[in-house]
């Protein structure tokens, strides 16, 4: 019976083998044979243009080279204007296009690949002219665009009063705002920032939020669903194997926001203040409120600059992470699968193995006693369902926080699941920081009306602030609990967040809340963490108050709203009886 079972392992072995020497050889010699035709746009720097010799460059067009020579595919790559890329595509001039923005009108007609960057689109302006916060108030506006791209799409559909100017390149539609014509300009926020800095465009500035962002990737007809079927593969395996993060870092990771003139600024206040002093002395009071005026409006520009380029990064990260997540889960599935099959399988060779055990008391399996073997592998096999279980958990966590949802997509959840599911996603750094942790959750589930990923993202931060307090505390006893309650009358929701850390001091405490103020610069904090949570809380009719006490810690509550009366288990079956 022993010599049976090896030599059909063996037979298996060698026929799956032979199979897949055959497919490899067979996909390779179709596939070698093959050029890919690419459209791209010849001015969309970072991502895809000419260099000065007028030969393709740029993130897509490394990361289209990498994928052609991972997969074993020629590409042609045809550099030209947008709208005649994405008429090529449609004729059937191009294979496929490189840098496609996906939307839901879009796939009606073209198939898309996973995404392989996230492109945020900003309104930019002339300085000096009126600012405006939102996309809605560019109705009655002239604006300009590039001719046939998504947001040309995107403006005649949220904004139909908005008067569209379509150009033929980015670099266009900058020109055209730089020199005095039309209102405003709705471009991509990156390559807008690059050309601006390249082309000398300082009169011109981006103003509000970014708008919206694309998700990028490649796109063709559906009669060549297996070439985007190629390329997703391709991305998928550059993700995994850290080439697409190198080729993010070369182009992306290391692009500088502009900077402020200070030397043409202070040689202009120089002049202004000499000028001044020689015509009238009493102007000096009015010189210095001036200068002030110019070096706030001066910071708010580069930290408007600067959160528009880190929103970039981040989104593209986000986009790398979600990638990662799903890598992850696909084993984490087969071992799912296959674990019960094992413990099954187990069961029912037992018999046969007590029989040789009974034959020959020195049988032994992988080097284990048979009698040891019988007695731990049913616990191994159980660990690592649970542990499969666990990562499971884990990485579904990670990705519901990190899809985006708008906020108005809001429904009934329980604030508990919502707190132990924040846990799970930081329970590293709360064992690093503390030994000392206590969660005390209301036994009546309170519930609040509320887009769950955003008050997850509340809850993180604040359970993270912790910690950082903790890590840096010098107090003996470092405590963190975390707890939720309802009020006594039912209308409201609380959620504390207690440290036993370093604490704020009384003149910091009214300010945690403002854009970019932070205590903890020098190890990497933006100052964004609690003015954003503090935004999410005010949004869903809430308010975050703070206490603190310096060398003692500090306690965060976030209040609520309850979405109904939440009663007592012993009280209700009073009303009921």
């Amino acid at each position: 019976m022993r010599s049976t079972i090896p030599r059909y392992l063996l037979a298996l072995i060698s026929l799956l083998v032979f199979a897949g020497t055959v497919d490899a050889k067979t996909r390779e010699h179709h596939l070698s044979k093959r050029v890919i035709t690419i459209g791209a746009d010849y001015n969309y720097p970072p991502y895809e243009f000419a260099d000065e010799n007028g030969e393709p460059t740029g993130y897509t067009v490394d990361i289209t080279h990498a994928i052609a020579e991972v997969m074993g595919f020629d590409v042609e790559i045809t550099l030209t204007d947008w709208r005649h890329a994405y008429e090529g595509l449609k004729t059937g001039q191009f294979d496929v296009l490189q840098g496609i923005a996906f939307s839901e009108e879009r796939a009606k007609s073209i198939l898309f690949s996973s995404p392989h960057s996230i492109a945020n689109q900003s309104i930019f302006a002339r300085k000096g002219a009126p600012e405006i916060e939102t996309i809605g108030e560019l109705a009655g506006k002239e604006v300009i665009v590039q001719n046939a791209s998504i947001m040309h799409e995107y403006l005649k559909k949220a904004v139909p009063d908005a008067v569209p100017i379509p150009a033929a390149t980015h670099a266009e539609a900058l020109r055209l705002l730089a020199s005095g014509k039309h209102d405003f300009a709705l471009t991509a926020n990156l390559p807008s920032l690059y050309l601006s800095k390249e082309l000398g465009l300082h009169n011109i500035h981006p103003v509000g939020r970014p708008v919206s962002g694309q998700r990028l990737g490649y796109g063709a007809l559906p009669k060549n669903e297996e070439i985007i079927a190629l390329f997703s593969e391709g991305l998928a395996i550059l993700k995994n194997t850290g080439k697409q993060q190198e080729i993010y870092d070369k182009w992306l990771g290391a692009l500088n926001e502009p900077k402020v003139q200070w030397k043409k600024w202070g040689q202009y206040a120089l002049y202004t203040i000499l000028v001044l002093i020689l015509i009238l002395g009493a102007v000096t009071t009015w010189s210095a409120l001036l200068r002030k005026e110019v070096e706030k409006r001066s910071r708010q520009l580069k930290e408007q600059q600067e959160q528009l380029i880190q929103a970039d990064k981040m989104t593209s990260l986000g986009v790398l992470v979600s990638g990662v997540a799903h890598e992850i889960n696909n084993p984490t599935g087969l071992l799912l699968l296959n674990l019960p099959i094992l413990k099954d399988a187990w069961h029912d060779i037992l018999p046969l193995l007590d029989d040789i055990y009974a034959q020959d008391p020195s049988f032994s399996v992988a080097g284990l006693p048979y009698p040891r073997l019988k007695q731990e592998l049913p616990f191994l096999l159980e660990e690592m369902q649970q542990s499969s279980e666990r990562i499971r958990n884990i990485v579904n966590d990670l990705k519901d926080f990190a899809r985006a949802q708008p906020d108005e997509i809001v429904h009934e959840v329980d604030l508990n699941e919502l707190i132990k599911a924040a846990i799970r996603l930081v329970e590293k750094s709360i064992q690093k920081s503390t030994d000392q942790f206590s969660i005390h959750l209301d036994q009546r589930s309170p519930k609040i009306m509320a887009n769950p990923q955003r008050i997850e993202q509340v809850i993180i931060n604040l359970i993270i602030n912790a910690c950082d307090a903790l890590q840096g505390s010098e107090n003996s006893e470092k405590q963190l609990a975390i707890s939720s309650n309802l009020s006594l009358d039912q209308k409201s929701v609380y959620l504390t967040v207690r440290d036993t850390g370093n604490g704020i001091s009384s003149e910091n405490l009214p300010r945690l809340t403002d854009p970019f103020f932070t205590t903890k610069r020098e190890l990497g904090g933006t100052g964004l963490g609690l003015s954003v949570s503090a935004g999410i809380i005010k949004a869903h009719k809430g308010r975050l108050t703070f206490e603190s006490e310096l060398e003692k810690g500090t306690t965060v509550t976030a209040i609520l709203p309850a979405i109904e009366h939440v009663s007592d288990p012993l009280e209700r079956e009073q009303e009921l009886a």
